[in-house]
């Protein structure tokens, strides 16, 4: 059974229910890895930075956000998790929110390697 994607119904408005859970699009963000950091830009146009979360922990970052927007009856929300491959010097992660672009730095641990096991191919 698929979650629905298009407008609430009007009894699901009333409820204050979002007409779509988590953000569907796939162009609102942006990773690259560059010389020893991660590298990741996330769209949020209309939130605050005090209605965003970001945490870390086991190697996901966690991004969650809700905004209230009072004039319209409407609630929005985001939530979005990225797995890295190496360990991150998670004592120096930093976010910094600008014109409606989240962007977060994670610095990688000297010497992290990509975890896990390699896999041969065949041909």
């Amino acid at each position: 059974m698929a979650l629905p994607t298009g407008p609430a119904t009007s009894w699901l408005q009333r409820t204050g229910f979002p007409s779509q859970l988590f953000e569907t699009g796939d162009n609102d963000y942006e990773l690259y890895e560059a010389e020893d950091e991660f590298v990741l830009s996330v769209e949020m146009p209309g939130f605050e930075p005090d209605e965003m979360n970001v945490s870390w922990s086991d190697g996901v970052l966690n991004i969650v956000a809700e905004h209230e927007d009072e004039q319209r009856d409407r609630r929005e929300t985001y939530h979005r998790r990225f797995r890295f491959p190496k360990d991150v010097a998670e004592d120096e992660i930093t976010a910094k929110y600008t014109n409606g672009i989240l962007e977060v730095r994670l610095p990688v641990m000297r010497g992290a390697t990509v975890s896990g096991t390699e896999i041969e191919i065949q041909g």
